[in-house]
């Protein structure tokens, strides 16, 4: 696999813990099915999840980052913005857009896990890190004996920017594997086990 693009996350290590000053926490909605994360970004442990439809409250978001603390049935954590429509003066606002344009105190700093990130290669079709409407024919139910093939064989990780999602492409330089008599194969991204369609290289599901 090609080490193209490759950057550490010591830059995204520095993350901010919102100060009372900041704006009112308001509520979002998940576009589809998301994780909570211990900090904001993929490298970061998985704590709770969003389901699709699911309402959120947003703590705060980090300006020029793509990711907000958010809280959601009693757990508390990070989730990526791309994927929150949120509800502010009774007007649905992407989530991205209002965490390009807020500003936070950052009292706090996180130490990030060690990780690199790859830069995901161009293509004609959305890829993880990028907005994209979660396209329900790609939504499969695979056998309980595919998982546990899946989950019994891992592979090392790859992480890409942002969020894996059901329907997002992922790049042709992530090597995927074959499931034995499946029709489709697997990866490991940003820690979560996915399966995906070879011919279009769209995740079709992923093992939470």
């Amino acid at each position: 696999m090609h080490n193209r693009g490759v950057i550490t996350l010591a830059a995204l290590a520095a993350a901010a813990v919102f100060s009372t000053s900041a704006s009112a926490a308001t509520v979002a909605t998940a576009t589809t099915a998301l994780n909570i994360r211990s900090g904001p970004g993929p490298q970061y442990s998985i704590i709770g999840g969003i389901r699709d439809r699911g309402q959120a409250t947003v703590i705060g978001c980090i300006q020029g980052s793509l990711w907000c603390q958010v809280s959601y049935n009693g757990r508390q954590g990070w989730a990526y913005s791309k994927y929150l429509n949120m509800q502010v003066a009774r007007t649905s606002l992407p989530a991205v857009t209002y965490a390009a344009t807020t500003t936070y105190q950052a009292p706090t700093t996180y130490q990030a896990p060690v990780a690199t990130y790859r830069a995901p290669a161009r293509t004609a079709v959305e890829t993880v890190g990028v907005a994209a409407p979660p396209a329900t024919s790609y939504v499969v139910n695979p056998p309980a004996p595919v998982g546990s093939y899946v989950i019994e064989h891992p592979v090392q990780p790859v992480y890409l920017p942002g969020e894996v999602v059901v329907g997002a492409a992922l790049p042709e330089d992530v090597a995927l594997m074959p499931v034995p008599n499946y029709q489709y194969e697997y990866a490991y991204v940003n820690q979560e086990p996915v399966l995906v369609e070879p011919q279009t290289r769209r995740v079709v599901y992923i093992y939470r």
